[in-house]
């Protein structure tokens, strides 16, 4: 079942008028966070038990269509709103994995379904090799959260490296499961093809040592 994109208010009040469940995912194109939501919904969506009992899923332009954000009190994105008759019966704001597939099930008319939920290893593996450099922090390149991940930030873009980053603070599940999958207790941590580098006082050492642009860009 594909997750339909709604651009109109006409759009998106035919769709949530519906009397089966119909999951409205308001979203941003600038909000990387709002990729992994639209993920969950299509793997909810997939499910036989969800495609019986009706449930539908769309994805909506939190900014495109700001009447309807207005309306609904969208003050950031992502946010997952359930709908029965036009009705909200239910929302989730940010991302929470358990709490989207929990909701969308108990609200489901159909019998209860499988937990979809990733294993978290195979989430942890999939997030630290979606970026030749990956970084794992508190808050994102453009806006760290913290004195630490900001100077590492700092590092790197001095170098130049390409690297993308994760906010550890948007995701307690993998915030603790990086510390156990890796074996290392603190943020940031630097991976470089899928290889745990270290924290910050390992790239400040490298950088000293003038290793690190080619531990990068091994």
């Amino acid at each position: 079942m594909a997750v339909v994109t709604l651009s109109k208010v006409e759009d998106f009040e035919d769709f949530v008028r519906s009397p089966s469940l119909a999951v409205v995912h308001f979203s941003a194109e600038w909000a990387e966070q709002c990729k992994q939501v639209t993920d969950i919904l299509n793997e909810l969506g997939n499910l036989s038990d969800i495609k019986s009992s009706g449930c539908k899923f769309a994805v909506c332009d939190a900014e495109g269509i700001s009447e309807v954000s207005l309306k609904y009190k969208i003050d950031s994105v992502p946010t997952v709103i359930l709908f029965k008759n036009s009705n909200q019966v239910d929302r989730i704001d940010g991302v929470d994995v358990s709490q989207i597939t929990s909701k969308v099930k108990a609200h489901c008319s159909s019998k209860a379904v499988a937990e979809i939920k990733q294993p978290i290893e195979e989430r942890l593996k999939l997030l630290i090799n979606k970026h030749k450099v990956m970084v794992f922090m508190k808050g994102n390149r453009d806006t760290p959260r913290c004195g630490f991940s900001r100077t590492l930030i700092q590092i790197l873009n001095d170098i130049g490296v390409q690297y993308d980053t994760f906010d550890i603070l948007t995701d307690e599940e993998v915030r603790q499961g990086l510390k156990v999958y890796s074996d290392w207790p603190t943020y940031p941590q630097v991976y470089v093809n899928g290889d745990l580098i270290g924290g910050l006082d390992i790239i400040k050492e490298l950088q000293a040592n003038g290793e690190l642009e080619s531990t990068l860009n091994a």
